[in-house]
């Protein structure tokens, strides 16, 4: 079993990059592999809307036209039996890397079938949140809308503050050894 954890953040080690690999250590105490992304590293363009109505082969084909690294991670993800979306909080929302692969996602994800590989597939969301942490809850409300969109099973949505990451860092690691063992509704 794999799980592939998508990172918003550009700080290996930061409050974010932290709380990822908690959940990932959990995960890999039950003998799931977890391969941990940034998105920041990679080369992941905003959506472009490409025709007058706002939209393109997205909409037709469930296929992104722009050529960077979006379709190679979202390979990724489908291959994978888990995943875990973390994204640093700014402004009470999600961090611009993370919005831009996940707008794109989204609008690929429109019809069961290009939904396939995703739909059902155990996901948890984590938003950390640095300075007073009071956007938290608002970043995972958003996060969680997105990915249930998508198509996936969201299991567990955890708003962390930096006012109390140690404890989560511990709840994050319990929660990734239970996403190792949750399965798929039926």
């Amino acid at each position: 079993m794999q799980a592939l954890v998508i990172c918003g953040s550009r700080n290996r080690d930061g409050q974010t990059a932290q709380a990822a690999a908690a959940l990932a250590q959990g995960l890999a105490d039950q003998g799931v592999g977890a391969q941990v992304v940034f998105l920041p590293e990679l080369q992941v363009e905003r959506c472009r809307q490409c025709d007058a109505d706002g939209w393109g082969l997205c909409r037709t084909q469930g296929r992104c036209t722009i050529a960077d690294d979006f379709e190679s991670l979202r390979q990724r993800l489908r291959r994978a039996d888990r995943a875990v979306f973390a994204t640093p909080v700014y402004f009470a929302d999600l961090s611009e890397s993370m919005r831009a692969f996940l707008d794109r996602l989204r609008r690929v994800c429109r019809s069961e079938e290009d939904r396939t590989g995703m739909a059902d597939k155990p996901v948890v969301g984590i938003a950390v949140a640095g300075g007073g942490g009071g956007g938290a809850p608002q970043a995972v409300l958003r996060l969680e809308q997105i990915l249930s969109r998508c198509g996936f099973d969201v299991v567990d949505m955890v708003p962390v503050r930096r006012q109390n990451l140690t404890l989560k860092t511990g709840v994050l690691r319990l929660t990734g050894a239970w996403l190792a063992h949750c399965a798929p509704p039926e």
